[in-house]
């Protein structure tokens, strides 16, 4: 029988792992929004726009293949490594501020790591479909070995598939790290923005760093807590 079942009244104290996980998450996402906020009210002096800085730095890294594209919405900016381009929101694109500069710069952090062929933006992109597969199947294979009689074989494959999504996350931290050492790297030397402008960047890119931390601490939780549900089994004599 499976740990689960002996606690009281159906009460998990396993749940107080997701709370943990949500409260972190919810706490790094507001942290990134208010300090994005603040400084998209700091002008640049340099008065390039996101797009502009973006350009700027791809063509000083040598990259002429990248295309820069505005996409709506806000703090969904990306850069897509299959089709070579770079993606850059509403509140980024044609913005001057000194926080769409610094995500934009963080964006081409990406396109210079593909460029250069950096290690774990490749391993990150090697194990996305087994991680998409996995974010989707764990729980409904783990339900399906449930249901199946507490099938211990089909339980584990799901805890298994579950920690490739884990996996994407913990790789996913370096990443973004990197390029947004990158980023604030090339906004100084190239002097798109000056000290004390870099100083905010730094703090927009920092707040946006910490709902990576988040996001890996959420499902590096969540799997304990399948683990600990369903690692093993006891069974009544």
């Amino acid at each position: 029988m499976y740990l689960m079942y002996y606690y009281p009244y159906y009460f998990d104290p396993t749940y107080i792992l997701v709370i943990i996980g949500v409260i972190l998450s919810l706490l790094a996402s507001g942290k990134v929004k208010t300090t994005f906020s603040k400084y998209s009210k700091v002008l640049s002096r340099s008065g390039l726009t996101g797009a502009q800085t973006a350009e700027r730095i791809l063509r000083n890294a040598g990259i002429y293949d990248v295309h820069i594209e505005r996409i709506s919405g806000d703090l969904n900016d990306h850069y897509d490594p299959r089709s070579k381009t770079l993606r850059l929101s509403d509140s980024v694109y044609n913005k001057t501020s000194v926080a769409a500069i610094g995500v934009a710069a963080h964006e081409c952090g990406h396109a210079i790591q593909h460029d250069h062929g950096y290690i774990p933006l490749k391993l990150r992109g090697a194990i996305v479909p087994v991680a998409n597969f996995g974010a989707t199947m764990s729980w409904p294979i783990i339900l399906i070995g449930l249901f199946l009689g507490g099938s211990q074989t089909l339980i584990t494959f799901g805890i298994i598939l579950f920690s490739a999504s884990v996996a994407f996350q913990i790789i996913t931290l370096p990443v973004e790290l990197n390029a947004s050492k990158r980023a604030v790297r090339i906004l100084d030397d190239t002097g798109i923005l000056a000290e004390s402008e870099i100083k905010g960047t730094k703090k927009v890119l920092t707040a946006a760093a910490l709902t990576y931390v988040a996001g890996a601490a959420a499902s590096i939780l969540q799997l304990l807590r399948l683990v600990l549900l369903f690692g093993g089994r006891r069974r009544d004599d």
